[in-house]
């Protein structure tokens, strides 16, 4: 009886024990826990535009966002200047492209970062897309926002000229 009593005395005192070093290292670890995930939470994972990606369209033509159904170049997807199949799921009345209509479009703005010539990267926070037909021509007469100037090595010089602003 005497052994019982003792052992779950100095059971209970081993418990306390390991619960107050638990605590102590668990009050260790969390600010470096909690660094981590603001530091992965902080960097969002940017990927390739791809099947079922929406993009904003920053041209007059009447559509307002896109789905992408297929990107033309690529197994993983379209990165700037790359040209897609999409969708329109919204569009202004009275445009010249309506929803449900299948298109084709170059992107001019993606959230995935792209390495230049001279070593920096280009980024954007939005992925952004302008309509063209078959051949390349934009449908639009305008084109909104900023575009990059590496849309003048993949041949589409007619959306550069239309831009607002190249970045």
């Amino acid at each position: 009886m005497a052994f019982a009593a003792f052992a779950s005395k100095s059971s209970r005192g081993a418990r306390s024990l390991l619960s107050s070093l638990n605590s102590y290292t668990i009050g260790l670890q969390r600010p470096s826990q909690e660094i981590t995930c603001s530091s992965i939470l902080s960097q969002q994972q940017r990927t390739f535009i791809q099947m079922r990606t929406n993009l904003k369209v920053v041209d007059n033509s009447g559509a307002k966002r896109i789905m992408c159904i297929q990107a033309l170049k690529g197994k993983k997807g379209a990165r700037l200047g790359d040209m897609i199949v999409a969708s329109v799921k919204e569009s202004q009345p009275g445009g010249k492209v309506k929803k449900g209509d299948v298109v084709y479009a170059v992107v001019v703005r993606a959230a995935m970062q792209r390495g230049r010539c001279d070593g920096s990267e280009v980024k954007f926070d939005d992925n952004a897309a302008v309509l063209v037909n078959k051949q390349g021509e934009p449908i639009g007469t305008r084109v909104f926002g900023p575009v990059p100037h590496e849309l003048r090595k993949k041949k589409h010089v007619k959306i550069l000229s239309l831009a607002e602003h190249i970045a």
